[in-house]
């Protein structure tokens, strides 16, 4: 089996390279980055620090596509076969530690603030959560990712 992370309009760079970090860290095959992500390399080919930075080289070990618009994205992952799970609390949501993988995944993971749409909720098979038991409604993106990837995945 395959997994894939997209990364639908993730605003921080520095969110972006520790996703990578941990992606990597955990045998992701690729990372799609999608709408306003910031990709590793910018418009000219150079390097963007923040990324680099924290992603310490594993921006140069993992595969990695940018799409502006991820409907095509995951319309074309379905169609190969690859189950779609988004990361996101939602009324429909299933608790992480519930989920047994019996094929390859991409995982979906939206905005810091607004999370994923709802459009895009739509076009994934299941909708995951981690349970919050303080006061804060959620975790931020890049710990969520590597809370989710070491528990589904077994690490």
């Amino acid at each position: 089996m395959k997994f894939f992370l997209i990364l639908h309009n993730i605003r921080s760079t520095y969110n972006v390279g520790s996703i990578f970090r941990t992606a990597e860290a955990c045998g992701i095959s690729k990372i799609f980055l999608t709408g306003y992500t910031p990709t590793p390399l910018d418009n000219f080919g150079r390097e963007v620090k923040a990324i680099t930075k924290t992603a310490l080289g594993a921006e140069k070990e993992i595969e990695w596509e940018y799409f502006s618009q991820p409907k095509q994205l995951i319309e074309k992952l379905k169609k190969d076969g690859v189950g779609i799970i988004g990361i996101e609390q939602h009324k429909n949501s299933v608790d992480y530690k519930k989920i047994k993988l019996k094929k390859s995944t991409a995982f979906v993971l939206g905005n810091e603030v607004r999370g994923i749409s709802q459009q895009l909720l739509s076009q994934c098979d299941q909708i995951v959560e981690i349970p919050m038991q303080g006061q804060k409604e959620s975790l931020n993106v890049a710990v969520a990712t590597g809370v989710i990837l070491f528990r589904i995945l077994n690490v």
